[in-house]
């Protein structure tokens, strides 16, 4: 018998627990538990009817990149207001980017871009969390609320119900960079269950340890006291499995329940299972990103591992980027070197992501998400950077089966403020959940946490989208 047990009792709106999920059986194959979970997940999934076939994935620039240089250049206005790096014109009215993105403009109309976003908070830590909690973190402070993901965990469950695979993910990127790595760690804090309980914590697979470790999230040291053993046991348990006429044997959950355990998101994250040019085409280590340490970017990296996830079944997938903190001091290049470091492998990673979603038929079924802590000023200091600025922020949308190619609200001409109704987090947050799920019958779903229900309906989602 094995069991791996999480420490909390927290349960999803099919009243099972992530203890109950990672829980098996191991007298025999035919005697795991762990199937037929899988099989009762996908029945209460199809049953209760308010999961939309859609995922998301939120690329989250940390250190807050600008407004002005990414998404609204309004290069109409007089410097310093306009983008330093020019602009790239699209095909869609009103639609134009900064100078460091031209293959992402090939995608204009399959892109909103909203230019009325804003919140009140002006510090990376309390910035970064009120945005990915969905404005729940009121104050930032890291003591109230939970992530936006973990929101969507919670209600869907934490595992995709008929692959196992965790439906939220946090992809981060290890960077030598001081600076870089904090902004890391801040994205990690704002990706947390928070109130809703460290169940519903994102699966991270650049977290340290191995994958599997990884994909036993909340387990205390005293609970598996010989983690090399388990680790053993599973080895032994895979190569058992690897016969063609024991896999035959199995059932269609029993089959799924074994992927899970002994591989299934490793397979996922494993890109040498990927098409060498597709591989390619995501490539951005010719970028080199820091300011005292530089490393490759592996942007690209980190997006098709976002889509080869979201394919898998994960249902919220958080991508973080780190090094927009533009003011140039002593830790952060000004606004033109830092668009260029930066702009580029973004422009690059997220228009192959887009290209290949599209290939695949999967455009309308994943939103793209692109935010950050907040916008930059204006104005540019006297070192040539842009300063933290949450009264405008950056905010684009892609996909997901919404209404695109089009911009939605608009800014002062100087943009230093919304010139229409402001958006704030929690209309990102409302406009996440109504692409996720079927509100109407969300609403009257017995078990749906009331204190959820109420966030979805109390925030207006971005109506023009819809």
């Amino acid at each position: 018998m094995l069991t791996i047990q999480s420490k909390t009792g927290s349960r999803d709106c099919q009243g099972n627990t992530r203890r109950d999920f990672l829980k098996a059986g191991f007298l025999g194959l035919g005697g795991l538990t762990l199937p037929w979970l899988l099989e009762q997940k996908a029945r209460a999934a199809s049953e209760s009817g308010f999961l939309r076939d859609k995922s998301i994935v939120l690329i989250f620039l940390g250190g807050g990149a600008s407004h002005i240089e990414t998404f609204n250049p309004n290069m109409g206005a007089l410097e310093p207001y306009c983008s330093v790096t020019g602009e790239v014109r699209t095909t869609v009215p009103g639609i134009t980017l900064g100078g460091t993105f031209p293959h992402l403009a090939q995608h204009a109309r399959n892109m909103a871009v909203v230019k009325s976003f804003r919140h009140p908070i002006g510090n990376h830590e309390q910035a970064i969390s009120h945005v990915l909690t969905g404005g729940t973190d009121t104050n930032g402070q890291a003591i109230l609320g939970h992530s936006m993901g973990a929101m969507y965990a919670r209600l869907r469950g934490t595992n995709h119900a008929v692959t196992g695979m965790p439906t939220y993910a946090l992809l981060t990127n290890p960077h030598t960079d001081p600076q870089y790595a904090r902004e890391l760690q801040r994205v990690a804090t704002g990706s947390r269950g928070g109130s809703l309980g460290p169940t519903f914590n994102p699966f991270n697979p650049s977290g340290g340890g191995t994958t599997l470790e990884n994909m036993l999230l909340n387990i205390p040291p005293d609970r598996l006291t010989d983690r090399r053993a388990l680790l053993q046991e599973l080895d032994r348990l895979r190569r058992g499995t690897d016969s063609q006429a024991v896999r035959e044997r199995l059932g269609e959950y029993e089959q799924q329940a074994v992927d899970l355990l002994l591989g299934g998101a490793g397979r996922a994250l494993d890109l040498s299972r990927e098409d060498r040019r597709v591989v390619q085409s995501y490539d951005t280590s010719m970028y080199q990103c820091g300011k005292r340490n530089f490393d490759p970017s592996n942007l690209g990296t980190q997006m098709l591992l976002a889509r080869r996830l979201v394919e898998a079944g994960a249902g919220f997938v958080t991508v973080q980027s780190a090094g927009w903190d533009n003011h140039a001091d002593g830790n952060n290049p000004g606004i033109l070197d830092g668009m260029e470091m930066l702009g580029r492998p973004l422009d690059k990673a997220l228009a192959a992501f887009l290209t290949d979603l599209e290939a695949r038929g999967l455009s309308d079924k994943v939103l793209t998400v692109v935010t950050g802590d907040f916008g930059r000023t204006p104005t540019i200091n006297r070192n040539g950077g842009r300063d933290h600025y949450p009264n405008l922020c950056t905010l684009a949308l892609f996909g997901g089966g919404l209404r695109m190619g089009q911009v939605i609200g608009q800014s002062d001409r100087q943009n230093r403020a919304p010139a229409t109704t402001p958006i704030g987090p929690g209309n990102l947050l409302s406009t996440i959940m109504h692409t996720l799920f079927d509100v109407g019958v969300l609403r009257v779903t017995r078990g749906v946490p009331s204190p959820l229900l109420r966030l979805v309906e109390d925030q207006r989602p971005i109506a023009e989208l819809f």
